[in-house]
Order: structure tokens, then sequence, then C-alpha cells
């Protein structure tokens, strides 16, 4: 059996990695979508992991990854996600996961992405007009999962999106589906997710109005005021694909690895790789990985993460911090931390 459990991760492992290779080397639309922060990946335990994280299962970052997996969360948690995401940008979020028993698990969760404060600037004043503006964006999810069986279970997410720029703004809805499939062999897990699929985003509001002189035999009408129209963009649309296996454990030491396929609408495919090693009992973690693998001009490399796992510091509630870094060839560098809560 045991034998026989290696030979389907190798299988698994090669067919994934050459058919993402493949596709990776065929023509892609990158820069073609709107609402690119839903993009942004969520929870220290994921980015430390090179966000290899779809067949995972451990806790309210699920419902970013994969809503399936909040369905084995047996306890009521809090997760709260904190990143100065690249210079200037800050990305927060918030995921919570009530379990119903016998009938699934609800989560709610919310992502807010913001920049610091920019100086307005005209073709008459480069230098600045005293006017400051920002921008900003947020969603919110209500997200839904349940066990089929005691190995297969399915989730979904609902999700309100919206982008601000100044006096503009942009509205969407979107939906998450994903699946989860714990097989029979100890430790292997197959995980599946889409995520954003809804409708196309565009652009409006008031800074989108210019006057329009219009002239004609009768003279000149200086008073009409006409509308710029922008296009309307769809929302990222990703397909992930994921294999992980707990390789050794027992109760010295736990070791987990993962891999995804990643498929979106506006880039190439790419693979995701990740490891994290488990001591003391599983409340010392390390983990690492590396992220869009075969990508073209990938930006992104390498990550690591750390964190003290469950933790019992108030009576009754488990406390968990994870760390993770995340490093880039020309932004630099993003520092990720979460606070998990169970109750």
């Amino acid at each position: 059996m045991k034998k026989n459990k290696y030979f389907v991760v190798i299988m698994l492992l090669c067919s994934w990695s050459f058919t993402s290779f493949t596709f990776a080397q065929s023509v892609n639309k990158v820069g073609t979508s709107g609402a690119t922060f839903l993009r942004i990946p969520v929870g220290a335990q994921a980015i430390g992991m090179g966000s290899a994280y779809v067949s995972m299962m451990n806790d309210p970052s699920a419902l970013f990854w994969n809503p399936a997996a909040t369905a084995s969360i047996k306890e009521n948690t809090l997760l709260v996600d904190h990143a100065l995401w690249l210079p200037g940008i800050y990305f927060d979020f918030i995921g919570i996961t009530i379990p119903l028993a016998d009938f699934g698990t609800t989560g709610l969760s919310l992502g807010i992405m913001h920049t610091n404060d920019m100086e307005i600037t005209t073709p008459d004043q480069p230098m600045g007009t005293g006017e400051m503006f920002n921008a900003s964006s947020f969603v919110v999810g209500v997200s839904y999962s349940r066990n089929l069986t005691d190995r297969f279970s399915i989730g979904g997410t609902f999700k309100y999106i919206r982008e601000t720029i100044y006096n503009d703004y942009a509205s969407a809805i979107g939906f998450d589906v994903g699946t989860l499939f714990q097989t029979p062999f100890a430790g292997i897990r197959l995980g599946a997710s889409i995520s954003n699929f809804g409708t196309k985003i565009q652009m409006t509001g008031e800074d989108l109005f210019i006057p329009a002189v219009i002239s004609n035999q009768q003279g000149t009408n200086q008073s009409i005021t006409a509308r710029l129209n922008t296009d309307a963009f769809d929302l990222p649309l990703i397909m992930r694909v994921g294999i992980s296996d707990e390789i050794i454990k027992n109760d010295d030491v736990r070791v987990t690895v993962a891999m995804d396929g990643v498929s979106p609408n506006d880039n190439a495919q790419s693979v995701n790789l990740g490891c994290e090693l488990g001591f003391l009992k599983d409340k010392f973690q390390v983990r690492g990985g590396y992220k869009d693998l075969f990508l073209p001009n990938n930006e992104a490399t390498f990550t690591f993460g750390t964190s003290i796992h469950e933790i019992d510091l108030i009576g009754g509630v488990l406390i968990t911090f994870d760390y993770a870094y995340q490093n880039f060839i020309h932004l630099g560098s993003s520092n990720r931390f979460t606070l998990q809560l169970k109750i």
C-alpha cells in the first residue's frame, strides 16, 4: 500500500508539472482583468508554503483558497491577516468560520487593500495641486461548506467587490467554488477551486465627466458635459488544482509537501511548491516554498515562514501566530503577519 501511495504521488506531480510547463509557453492575456487585488494571497501559512494551499485545511484562510476546506474546521475560528504588500500598498483580511454540526460550516470574510495618500498632479501643475487622493478596494464574502462523505467536501462563496480611486468607483459580484478529497492513501489530499467567477467590473464616477464645447451655425454651447467611457473588465478568474501529502507524521515530527497548478485568465499557467515541518507535537512549525514556477517573467520567487501553533494563553482559547516572508525580484519583499483564535 505504501509503495502504491508514493507511485500515485509521483505520477500526479510529474503530470501536473509537465502540463503547467507546456501551457505556460502559450499566449497569455497579461493585464486584461480588473480588481486584481483579488489575486493577493491570504494567510502567512499559505504564503510561507509558496501559495501551494488549495488542498490544505487548517484555518479560515481557506475562505480565500478553497471554501470546501473549511468543512474540516470544528471550532469557531477567527483569522486576522495584515501585510505591507508592496511599497505604499497595504492589505488586510479577516475571516471567521462557524461550524454548524451536521449542517456544515459557514464563513464570513473581508479583504481590504488601500494605498498611501498621493498628491494630485495636472498638466498645468505637474508638481502637485496641494490636493491628495488615494485608492482602495474591498471584497466581502459569505461562504458555506459541507462534508458530503467522510472524505469529500464541497464549498462555495458569494462575494461583493468594490474598487475606488478618488471620486470614481467600480463594483461587481463574484463566486468561488471548491472541492476537497482526502484519498484512501493516508495523508494525501486533492483539492480544486475556481475563484472570482462573476460579472465584469467597470469604473464610473464624477471624475469621468468633462466639459464639452459644441459649435454649430447658431453659435457655441459651452455648458454641455460629456462623460468619458471606460472599458469593462473581467474579474481575475483563477483555477487551482493541488495535492498535498504528509510524508512523515509521528509524535516527534510532521512533514507535509504540497503542489498547486494555477491557471488564471490573465496570465500564463504556473506551479506553486511548498513544504511544512511541524515539531514539538506540532506546536512549532517552519515552512518554505517557491511561487509561480514556470511563469514567464516571474516576479515572485522563494518564500518562508514560521508559526507558534495553537497555544493556550487564555483559558480555552487556542492562539496561533504566523509569520511569512515573500521575496520579489524587482519590488523588494513583503512581510505577512497572521493571528488566529480558536474558541
